[in-house]
């Protein structure tokens, strides 16, 4: 059992030899109270400067976690000459036209973006180009990346104990509050809360072969929309399949019991593995996982951390994107990657639209 035992699930990120970064937040929203910022200041990142739409709730933010600098809009943030990485975390369809402006700027070293890059696959290249050309480093905030449960499947997936994988599947129980700004959109689900799931998918096994989505109506959601009830299954040239049931129609109102998680599950030939994410910041709800494997026979193999995914996957984030400045190497949710999990949604809105499998050769993401 001494081998079980030494298994590195890789659970923490890697860190920057240089924490003080300064970072210029531009937000000041539930997820950047609750997770940005707190993860930040927990690990030792230094939040030098916020703005967000309202400036007495930017005060107050950086009041909570001491940050020295307050703006009055998110250009005179980006003007500040001390400012080396950025923090986007506004609304996606905003993104790029601050991230057009920040590339003029000589001392911006990273850009951090919130998922999705953008509404649609030719905005998001155009950001991707942008941060290219003026030799930023792009990283995106796919922060179920770092979920600890997500972290430690893929170390035991790349140690082989599972095996070949032979099928994937996520089970998404959920009422999601969908942000006012998608009521000018129809495509909401999978591309707002199904992609870390579509994401989570290519970083465990790569891009597929091809995709097959269906979706229906969610009952609860009163503006239009084509995606509500989503399930989508990627298929692999080596036979495996990975599949999401995003059901965000998962409680009926009052008088009807909940029952609301995300479980995962992976089986190899030689083994399985199975998890629930704990994604809830209010209470500190650690992700599970187990496994069981032929090389540990007849027994499930347990670990156990102290870590959640929300606010603490934050951490790991932000840190890809300073490591990346720092070693002047691509970061680990590089912008070029990440067009290749908005290629994937807009192979599923594809599938939907013509009710067919979609290659996923067919979707162009050159520059």
């Amino acid at each position: 059992m001494e081998e079980v035992k030494a298994i590195d699930y890789r659970i923490e990120p890697e860190l920057p030899s240089r924490l003080d970064y300064r970072i210029g937040v531009i937000g000041a929203g539930a997820i950047v109270r609750n997770c940005h910022l707190k993860a930040y200041t927990d690990v030792g990142f230094n939040p030098y400067g916020i703005t967000s739409l309202s400036l007495e709730e930017s005060q107050k933010v950086a009041e909570q976690y001491h940050i020295p600098h307050v703006y009055d809009s998110w250009k005179a943030l980006i003007d500040d000459e001390d400012i080396e990485i950025l923090d986007i975390a506004i609304p996606p369809d905003k993104q790029l036209e601050v991230v057009r402006y920040a590339v003029t700027k000589s001392y911006i070293k990273g850009i951090l973006c919130q998922k999705p890059l953008a509404m649609n696959l030719e905005e998001a290249k155009e950001i991707v180009k942008l941060c290219k050309d003026a030799g930023i480093k792009l990283g995106v905030n796919s922060n179920m990346r770092y979920d600890q449960s997500i972290r430690a499947l893929k170390a035991i997936l790349d140690k082989g104990y599972l095996g070949k994988p032979v099928l994937a599947t996520i089970d998404m129980r959920a009422i999601p509050h969908w942000q006012s700004f998608l009521e000018r959109y129809d495509h909401i689900e999978i591309l707002n809360m199904g992609i870390h799931h579509v994401d989570t998918f290519r970083y465990l096994f790569g891009d597929p072969e091809k995709i097959t989505a269906v979706t229906r109506h969610d009952p609860r959601t009163k503006f239009a929309h084509i995606d509500g009830i989503s399930q989508y299954t990627f298929q692999y040239a080596d036979e495996l399949m990975a599949t999401s049931l995003d059901d965000v129609w998962a409680w009926q109102g009052e008088g009807v019991e909940k029952d609301i998680y995300i479980k995962w599950r992976v089986e190899g030939l030689d083994g399985m593995a199975q998890g629930y994410i704990g994604w809830c910041y209010d209470e500190r709800t650690p992700s599970k996982m187990e496994f069981t494997c032929k090389q540990f026979p007849n027994q499930w193999i347990r670990p156990e951390w102290d870590l959640v995914w929300f606010p603490d996957a934050f951490r790991g984030t932000m840190a890809q994107l300073l490591c990346a400045v720092e070693k002047n190497t691509e970061p680990e949710i590089g912008g070029e990657d990440n067009l290749h999990t908005m290629a994937a949604i807009e192979a599923c809105y594809l599938s939907i639209k013509e009710e067919r499998t979609v290659k996923f050769s067919e979707i162009d993401i050159t520059l």
